[in-house]
């Protein structure tokens, strides 16, 4: 029986997937953007998740309907006969995207399908299906666009473009799809059956030689899979499958027996190197693909036999930063040379996402395509190195302002048009509080959006974008997809250059791991906050210097503290310190473990024009430093950690575990009438009876929230408390 499918791919891809279809069988195709309509049986469903080198999903349609909100989608999922595609005992799962004014976000529209699906059979026998996200029976993807949705079987599972070789990768990842894709346009295929070499001067992990390996072998790209997502379905031909699961297996074992193409990769770091040969070994191509390490100025064509024709091919890494790009010129300028040095009659592929750069390989490539690299638009650049000599392009990176005003404005996606806009709305829900104000450093957005969940803080005229680590269970190449749909959202929103956007990932500290350099840059801001001068690095640590939510609490700290001693614990930059010495303070002690935010420390009291006489930094374990303090302070912050296990104290630390014996401690140094706050950002935490017993304990956690940090009320604890 004949059956509508669809497959998604990458943007740009359409073509060549619709011709990579026919060729297994497909009748029929039309391509739509990011994938491609087919009509075939059941096996072509089995082939087309087998064999495509190029599709993340294959997808079986089932229905479309309109759909206005939530209670229509329910209306529509809950009508449709479910015992037609599966069963009670079957776990589920739902993809959903898509959104309309109504249903705003993709987890709402999970849920409401989800709750249709199990409401039916509660109705039609009283069982109803597990779900499991993680590794369900069958996959339910459900589109929302342009009013209606589009409900569909998904056949692959996990996406199609994870092979299963790959259990190392570099910084920068090539997606399997995508680097096939790079060899089908340069037409590695053809280059094989001519006896062609395959080389790539910088090849990471090696996904392009492997997947070139795979081509030229005969190697199904999904024969290493575990599972497929139509393997548990009640339609599945267990039968059919087998065969051509065989089918398969046996090309693959003529195809490895074969003679093979010389296929070799170099690269520079040797710890690259090493995740590249465990992910050949895994493959099993380890006498077929060889890589080395060798700088690219060193490389010459291998000699041990003769290698008159092959494809070159390479995906060269670029700059975010202009910096960066300005050193990565000589490297493509390095990639040009080597290549018509060495490599005179050979073809050779390059995939950038700068074109820039690509100019500075001083070599006139013949054919260019348009391929996206997530939501970035990159280009492959083609060139025949017969007759093409290199010439030295005097290619320095412009600035990227004036690239702005030249370049002709991204077409965002969908999901990056929708971040754009909660970005801009943010933004005149804010402009009059941060005019009246004069607030520079804020919160402009904090996962609003659940799938899009990063924390964008302005710093003046910079941003800084901290991706939340993704919860087990989410499919990490969705979480990198929206991160790129971020990246091209946001210097657009913000009106920003690209480079003064910086992006990080968040994820749980231990120890001295905050502490850690992330970069090598060295680039401090100065910001002002109220009348302080504060310093911030964006760049070179997980932490910028200043925790944005406490603002209200300095800015506090600074009013009372006139004539004042003031003691700042766990202090990190100390900026609370700054706030209480221009505030007219006596005098600041400030304590913390870390040498590196107390030498922070004592920049930002220099770029205020405060001396140390007056401006004590002291480094040590604040609960050892209370217990032999033999002073007292008229006010008092008290802002530790929610965890620590530093080698540099005994034991560990629990904030709430921990808290009586450390407010204690502090208030033992309290002098009369003084006043401690006390602030942590443990979620959940609660104060500990004891202390409400014992002292004047007042819960002013709201009062320390400024507009920005409202919507996530939660986000810190803080009370003011004073001797009873």
């Amino acid at each position: 029986m004949t059956s509508e499918w669809f497959a998604t791919c990458p943007k740009g891809l359409e073509g060549l997937l619709a011709a990579e279809l026919q060729t297994l069988g497909a009748e029929s195709s039309r391509e739509t953007v990011a994938g491609v309509y087919f009509l075939g049986p059941q096996a072509m469903g089995y082939r087309a998740c087998l064999w495509s080198r190029l599709a993340n999903k294959v997808l079986r349609p089932l229905a479309s309907f309109e759909v206005k909100d939530g209670d229509q989608l329910y209306t529509q999922l809950k009508g449709f006969d479910w015992s037609r595609v599966l069963s009670a005992r079957n776990s589920i799962a739902i993809d959903f995207s898509g959104t309309n004014r109504s249903i705003r976000n993709t987890q709402f529209g999970a849920q409401r399908c989800k709750d249709a699906v199990v409401d039916w059979f509660k109705e039609n026998g009283g069982h109803r299906p597990a779900v499991d996200r993680r590794s369900p029976d069958v996959r339910l993807n459900v589109r929302l666009g342009r009013g209606k949705v589009a409900l569909a079987i998904d056949y692959s599972g996990a996406s199609l473009h994870q092979r299963g070789y790959r259990q190392q990768q570099g910084a920068a990842p090539l997606k399997e799809n995508l680097a096939a894709a790079i060899l089908l346009r340069a037409d590695w295929p053809g280059a094989a059956a001519r006896g062609g070499a395959l080389i790539d001067p910088m090849c990471g992990s090696a996904t392009l030689l492997l997947e070139g390996a795979m081509m030229a072998a005969d190697i199904a790209p999904g024969l290493g899979r575990k599972r497929f997502g139509f393997e548990k379905l009640p339609e599945h031909n267990d039968t059919q499958w087998r065969a051509i699961l065989a089918d398969a297996r046996g090309r693959a074992e003529r195809g490895r027996a074969a003679q093979l193409p010389e296929i070799r990769g170099y690269d520079a770091d040797p710890k690259v190197i090493r995740r590249a040969q465990e992910n050949i070994a895994q493959l099993g191509m380890e006498k077929v693909v060889r890589v080395a390490v060798k700088p690219l100025a060193e490389q010459k064509k291998p000699t041990h036999k003769p290698l008159p024709y092959g494809l070159l091919v390479c995906n060269p890494p670029y700059g975010e930063r202009l910096g960066e790009k300005r050193s990565l010129v000589h490297l493509y300028s390095q990639l040009g040379q080597l290549m018509s040095r060495e490599f005179a009659g050979w073809d050779a592929a390059v995939f950038t996402s700068d074109l820039e750069l690509g100019r500075a390989i001083g070599l006139r490539s013949h054919k260019r395509y348009a391929l996206y690299n997530g939501a970035l638009e990159a280009h492959l650049l083609l060139f025949q190195l017969t007759d093409n000599h290199y010439r030295e392009v005097a290619a320095t990176a412009r600035e990227p302002a004036a690239q702005e005003t030249s370049a002709q404005p991204l077409e965002l996606t969908e999901g990056a048009t929708m971040f754009a806009n909660r970005i801009r709305k943010n933004q005149r829900r804010l402009k009059s509080w941060l005019k009246r104000e004069q607030v520079q450093c804020y919160r402009l957005y904090d996962a609003d959006m659940p799938e899009y969940a990063v924390a964008v803080d302005i710093y003046g005229d910079h941003a800084h974008v901290a991706e939340y680590q993704a919860p087990k269970g989410i499919d990490p190449q969705a979480a990198s997809q929206r991160l790129d749909e971020v990246k091209l959202a946001l210097p657009e929103a913000l009106g920003l250059p690209a480079e003064r956007i910086v992006f990080k990932q968040r994820q749980r500290q231990r120890g001295l791991s905050q502490y850690e350099k992330q970069d090598a840059a060295g680039e401090f801001l100065t910001v002002t906050e109220g009348q302080a001068r504060l310093l911030v690095n964006l760049r070179d640590y997980l932490d910028t210097g200043v925790f944005l939510d406490h603002r209200p609490l300095r800015l506090r700290i600074g009013r009372e503290a006139r004539s004042k001693h003031f003691l700042n614990l766990f202090c990190y930059t100390g900026t609370a310190s700054v706030h209480a010495a221009l505030g007219g303070a006596h005098s600041t002690t400030s304590v913390d473990m870390s040498k590196t935010y107390l030498g922070w420390l004592k920049r930002n009291l220099a770029s205020n024009g405060l001396g140390d006489a007056t401006n004590r930094v002291e480094q040590g374990d604040c609960q050892a430093w209370l217990a032999r303090c033999q002073r007292q302070y008229d006010l008092i912050l008290l802002d530790p950690p929610s965890f620590s296990n530093s080698k540099r104290m005994e034991g560990t630390f629990d904030v709430q575990r921990d808290q009586v014996a450390l407010v204690e401690a502090a208030m033992r140094v309290l002098a009369p009438g003084g006043t401690l706050y006390f602030s942590n950002n443990r979620r959940g935490f609660k104060l500990d009876p004891d202390l409400e017993a014992s002292y004047q304990c007042e819960d002013i956690s709201a009062k320390t929230l400024d507009p920005d940090f409202q919507r996530n009320p939660k986000i810190h604890r803080c009370w003011q408390i004073q001797h009873a």
